[in-house]
């Protein structure tokens, strides 16, 4: 799908998304009036930032929780659980990037960011930075182009980003104990298992936690419980199969949910768009 921008049918003017199969490693979004564009708490296997243009909402990034107003840039590090959502029925604006963590860990390696090609996580959740701000609007504008041509929309992704990497503060690397080891372990095991149903003692053998002490840590390590992140991670893959132009009936079977009716209504909770408006 070259170069295409997709709208919604009944919201045309509210919300778009634009991907290019040139260009694999970037997605784009944008709303233009978000009002009942609500999310549920979620997480992505890409690395998300955004401009907020319009507007003010309540982000909540981790354990963090801001204000996001006209000016904001939001930064959302890979399988953090979060949601961004407007004031009460008040007018909001924003762009966001999708980036591909394998790409911008490499780009953070040619920077000297990090001494390996794997990504390096930013401490940073939101800023007001007007150079961060105006770069991403320009990067979202020349992506949107339908008049640049693949050149220019790469070459413009690569100056954005290492921008974006020499700004940002790296996060500190963490120390990872027995027990993170494990509860990472488990999330790892419902990632690749997810297309299927799963029963939590298995889980817990994969992790070698009890099921007890998994629900209450995995929920505090990840913002979230354990079949919570089981549906994320199905969406995940919905995303990744609807954008190849798929049949969502069969995504929806294949990805592990009852039905047509049961992917939409999660997808509009942890995406705010249906499986239709994102296909196209």
């Amino acid at each position: 799908m070259k170069n295409a921008a997709i709208s919604s049918t009944k919201e045309t003017a509210v919300q778009s998304f634009w991907r290019d199969e040139a260009l694999p490693f970037i997605e784009a979004r944008s709303v233009e009036d978000g009002r009942e564009v609500c999310y549920g708490k979620h997480a992505h296997e890409a690395f998300s930032i955004g401009a907020v243009t319009g507007g003010r909402s309540t982000y909540v990034n981790g354990k963090v929780l801001e204000r996001a107003g006209p000016g904001s840039v939001v930064v959302i590090n890979p399988d953090v659980v979060h949601a961004c959502n407007p004031d009460d029925d008040q007018p909001w604006s924003y762009r966001m990037l999708y980036v591909d963590v394998e790409w911008l860990g490499n780009l953070q390696h040619e920077l000297g960011v990090s001494q390996d090609p794997g990504f390096r996580p930013f401490s940073t959740t939101l800023t007001t930075q007007v150079g961060l701000y105006d770069g991403l609007n320009r990067l979202h504008a020349a992506l949107t182009d339908e008049y640049a041509d693949t050149l220019q929309k790469h070459s413009a992704a690569v100056e954005f980003f290492s921008g974006m990497c020499r700004t940002l503060s790296p996060a500190p690397v963490p120390v990872a104990g027995g027990d993170n080891l494990k509860l990472a372990r488990a999330a790892q095991y419902i990632r690749e298992h997810c297309v299927r149903s799963l029963r939590l003692e298995e889980i817990c053998a994969a992790a070698d936690l009890s099921a007890s002490y998994l629900i209450r840590a995995f929920k505090d390590r990840y913002g979230m419980t354990p079949h919570a992140y089981l549906v994320n991670c199905r969406i995940e893959y919905s995303r990744s199969q609807l954008k190849r132009g798929r049949a969502i009936a069969e995504v929806a079977a294949e990805a592990g949910f009852a039905d047509q009716a049961h992917l939409q209504r999660a997808f509009r909770k942890f995406v705010a768009a249906t499986p239709g408006q994102y296909r196209r």
